[in-house]
């Protein structure tokens, strides 16, 4: 057994964490205790991680080889590296040659190392000559990045995690944070515990698992957060709760801003937002005084935020109207206070430090500054870098989509999933006469769409660095080298771009020597240390043996620094020309597509709980879809009742983008007027065709690509929608357990079947995590569900029945082909009894829900025989279903804990700890905690309620 300290690749939290492995297989993974974001916590994701690199998940998954496409459509054929990069760098140069420099684009990723994003930029401005080089960072984070340049004077988050022990009040907007950051959450529950004077305010649409710990929730209607801040900076006026002196001191513009807000009436917000005047005022207290409710002795007010405000058309005015509050109560600089930007993913910050976006250069400097591009080129030994900014990610796809941009260059990232207008991004790939998708995995959805493939390592295998939210520098280390062919992606950008130089015409006055001189990726991190000499992120006094011991740094920390700094602008000194903070003059504008009749619906997209971006990684661990299993809709229940829905119907969602189908589903948690859908849900779980052969390509196939004018960002959070029900009379189930080594294979040819299908999603299934000091393992399963107007011809049938183990002679069968009806069940003797392996219900679905559980829970089925190809809704023998997996640590479900809180309904003391004591929910990870609390809550008998 080998363990290494490295880094979890999923949120911007930067966990630690210690890898356990033994010779060229990743065993185990455990929270790394001496790391200062984590302190050895893990969420549910980070603690499967080792799920995610098993033998079956590379071999099944994971693409071991370059691979090239002869024409598109056609199955990709193996390719030698040395001629696979070749070809790249021949049709690259060529390209250029033909159309220029700008005629070739980038699009890269937050979950890249900071020295694969180094040298990705350096390729793209320095040896290419073009500015388009953009991150999916943009979809996450260029929002706070231009609400702190505009504001503070640099993309620099001011506070550190350790700020949430000594605040006063934390102010939450536009984030989920116990499912998009939980251990940070983790951090804010012990906070609120040490201290319940403290005050959380959550700013949210919805009432998320977030709200469970806030004192305040506002639920503003989706869009208006700017007018939400300037009626609070309204309030605070009114009340004399800024700090005149502080402003006079410190900042500059606050007159123009106090003309703005004067109309800001708590009369004018509560109409627009939908907040009570009476919250607003609490609010505004709260926020100007860190709730000790005296201006004269402020404690820290901290704001959190993330995608709520970021991804909007006018996401940047939504974070400087956020930082707007701090600088007028001077809550910024000192333990608790100032405005805390979430990094969506592990690496934005990385990627931001270097210039990887296509209006930054190297370290946070300024493209349009003649003299930051004059540094840059002297660094990189070029004449000049462009002075153009490149296209933006929305950009650069409709570009590619308009025949401007002719090759793309996507890494580490899925954007056939992830970018919205899904119409437009696949128009691109389709258009583009060369796309080379360098990849971990083979079956992202982009995968389809490339004309190369080359196969790069992942979490376990890489090193480097990345920094996190509280711009804190950690390693990366590799516990066990690369599968089949794989390389790092460093290592692929630099034998790429050597090719690439021998190709272009060098510069005046030749090229003496290569642009890229790196044998390993500490020489590349080097090169970027000295790019931040005397800038804000100066990071001279870092090495790689300073990262490995102590350990984790924060920047700035220049040359002779005994160590970073955990707090910016303590002395009230700001990067500006006058070291002033700017006050923004901003005001609220309307989403960019208002809801109207035609579209009534305000359809807004995020995150699950156990879920990460695509799923290329999350995906593959059968155990994360246990808490929300499949893809749906949410809508209030007055909405689905006004509509004539019911659970589980299947509706339309539509707006002016395209359509897809997906089951709805009632959530209280949701406004009127409002829809929820998960961002996850791409082409590769949900699809479908249309009437006209079009592909569904999942959720984004819906979201608008209008972005913000100043940070490019997209406005993923609001979509304009009309939700019709779908008349789809036939409908399918099959659902079976899988051999280990065939799970994953098996889900990627059902998803090869949907197509065929109006409606179809594709889901694995778990029997859960195995008990502790048991032999039974956990059992992986597949989950397919369909809808149409009419039977399917019979051989579609036939190859899901082989699929799902349901062809052979020992299954039970069902066929009346005048009614499209079709059933197949297969069983298994397990022990004494029997057990239902997998079944198939075409035509009449009705006994889905005692079927699925008698399959799921291992219950058993000698009693029913050919029973189970009865279609009713109840079952012949009684069945007991075990329930949703809430813990996924322990495998409790809702069932569990319902029955567990029912027997507690009398009992004395705390509930929640008596239900962990009894069932050990939420005692390890910590995900489940706001749930646990919120069935407490809603079960709570009325001597206990409060």
């Amino acid at each position: 057994m080998k363990e290494v300290r490295s880094t979890c690749p999923y949120c911007g939290v930067g966990c630690g964490v210690i890898i356990e492995s033994q010779g060229e297989r990743i065993t185990g993974v455990r929270g790394d205790p001496e790391h200062p974001a984590n302190f050895g916590r893990l969420c549910s994701k980070g603690s499967t991680l080792h799920l995610t690199a098993s033998a079956e998940v590379v071999r099944q998954t994971r693409l071991l080889q370059p691979m090239r496409r002869l024409q598109r459509g056609a199955a990709p054929q193996p390719l030698p590296w040395d001629d696979a990069l070749q070809l790249a760098a021949d049709r690259f140069a060529g390209t250029i040659a033909r159309h220029g420099p700008d005629a070739v684009g980038f699009y890269v990723s937050g979950q890249l190392l900071t020295e694969d994003y180094y040298v990705f930029n350096k390729l793209a401005k320095g040896l290419v000559g073009s500015n388009n080089i953009d991150t999916n960072s943009r979809l996450c984070m260029s929002s706070a990045v231009a609400g702190y340049k505009l504001t503070l004077g640099a993309d620099a988050p001011p506070a550190c995690y350790d700020d949430v022990n000594h605040a006063g009040c934390l102010f939450i907007a536009g984030s989920n944070a116990a499912w998009a950051h939980p251990v940070l959450f983790r951090r804010i529950e012990q906070a609120k515990a040490a201290n319940p004077a403290m005050r959380i305010v959550l700013v949210d649409p919805r009432r998320t698992d977030t709200a469970e710990l806030a004192d305040l929730h506002l639920p503003v209607q989706p869009g208006t957060d700017v007018m939400l801040f300037n009626g609070l900076l309204h309030l605070m006026l009114w009340e004399g709760w800024t700090d005149t002196s502080w402003i006079a001191t410190h900042t500059t513009g606050f007159e123009a801003l106090r003309a703005t807000v004067r109309d800001c009436t708590p009369q004018r917000v509560s109409q627009v937002c939908g907040v009570p005047q009476d919250d607003l005022l609490t609010a505004a207290r709260w926020f100007a005084t860190g709730a000790s409710g005296e201006p004269q002795h402020r404690a820290g007010t901290l704001s959190l935020y993330c995608q709520g405000l970021n991804q909007s058309t006018s996401g940047t005015d939504k974070n400087a109207a956020l930082i707007n509050l701090h600088l007028a109560c001077g809550q910024i600089g000192k333990p608790g206070a100032g405005p805390f930007s979430l990094t969506g993913q592990p690496n934005a910050m990385g990627g931001r430090e270097v210039g990887g976006l296509a209006n930054l250069l190297s370290a946070h400097r300024d493209l349009a500054n003649p003299q930051h591009r004059a540094e840059v080129a002297a660094l990189w030994g070029v004449p000049s870098v462009p002075d153009q900014p490149g296209k933006t990610a929305v950009e650069l796809f409709q570009a590619a989509a308009d025949g401007e941009v002719k090759a793309l260059w996507i890494a580490c990232t899925n954007p056939a999933q992830s970018l919205p207008d899904q119409a437009t991004v696949r128009r691109a790939l389709e258009r583009a006469e060369f796309v080379v998708v360098q990849e971990a995995f083979a079956t992202p959805a982009s995968c389809d769409f490339a004309d190369l493939l080359l196969p790069a390592s992942t979490w376990g295998e890489k090193t480097g660095t990345v920094t996190n939210s509280e711009r804190r520098i950690s390693r990366v280390r590799a516990a066990v080298p690369p599968p089949g062919q794989a390389r790092h992606d460093w290592r692929i950008v630099v034998d790429f771009a050597r090719r690439l130089e021998a190709l272009l015409p060098p510069p005046p006055g030749g090229r003496s020597k290569t642009l890229f001189p790196y044998e390993d990726p500490e020489a590349i991190w080097n090169e970027h240390r000295e790019s931040t000499r005397g800038r804000d992120l100066d990071i001279t006094g870092l090495s790689y043996a300073l990262l490995d011991n102590p350990g984790p740094q924060q920047w700035p920390m220049p040359q002779g620094a005994p160590a970073g700094k955990a707090r910016l602008y303590e002395d009230g000194v700001f990067p500006t020309p006058d070291g002033r903070a700017r006050f923004a003059d901003v005001a609220w504008r309307p989403v960019a597509e208002p809801r109207e009749s035609r579209y009534p619906f305000s359809l807004t997209t995020g995150r699950l709980r156990d879920q990460w971006h695509g799923m290329s990684r999350s995906g593959t661990v059968a155990r994360l879809f246990g808490h929300v299993p499949e893809p749906v809709v949410q809508l209030h229940p007055q909405d689905m009742h006004r509509r004539g829905l019911a659970e589980g119907d299947l509706v339309h969602v539509t707006s002016k983008r395209g359509s897809i189908v997906v089951p709805v589903q009632a959530s209280r948690e949701l406004g009127l007027g409002q829809a929820f859908m998960a961002m996850h849900w791409g082409g590769e779980y949900l699809g479908g065709s249309s009437s006209t052969g079009a592909r569904l390509a999942g959720v984004n196939a819906l979201t608008t690509s209008a972005f913000c004018p100043t940070s490019k960002q997209p406005e993923l959070k609001h979509a304009a929608v009309k939700i019709l029900k779908a008349e789809l009379p036939w409908s399918l189930l099959a659902a079976a357990w899988l051999p280990e080594d065939q799970a994953l294979a098996a889900r990627e040819q059902a998803r090869a079947l949907m197509d065929a299908f109006p409606f179809a999603s594709c889901v694995p299934f778990s029997s859960g995590a195995p008990a502790a000091g048991t032999a039974v393992g956990e059992r992986c399963g597949l989950l397919f569900r369909a809808a149409a107007h009419e039977a399917p011809p019979e051989a579609l049938l036939q190859r899901l029945e082989a699929l799902f183990g349901l062809a052979g002679g020992e299954a039970l069968r069902y066929a009346d082909a005048r009614r499209g009806q079709r059933r197949a069940v297969r069983l298994a003797r397990v022990g004494q009894g029997t057990r239902l392996e997998g079944f198939l219900l075409a035509g009449d679905t009705r006994a889905e829900a005692w079927i699925k559980a008698l399959l799921q829970d291992g219950l058993p089925a000698q009693a029913y025989g050919r029973q189970l190809l009865l279609a009713g809704p109840r079952p012949p023998v009684a069945t007991a279903a075990r329930g949703r997996p809430v813990c996924t640590c322990l495998n409790v479900t809702d069932a569990q804990i319902d029955g567990c809180l029912a027997d507690l309904a009398g009992a004395e003391g705390d509930r929640l700890q008596a239900l962990q004591a009894r069932l050990h929910c939420g005692t390890q990870c910590g995900s489940c905690l706001p749930e646990l609390r919120r069935r407490v809550r809603q079960l709570a008998a009325p001597s206990f309620a409060k």
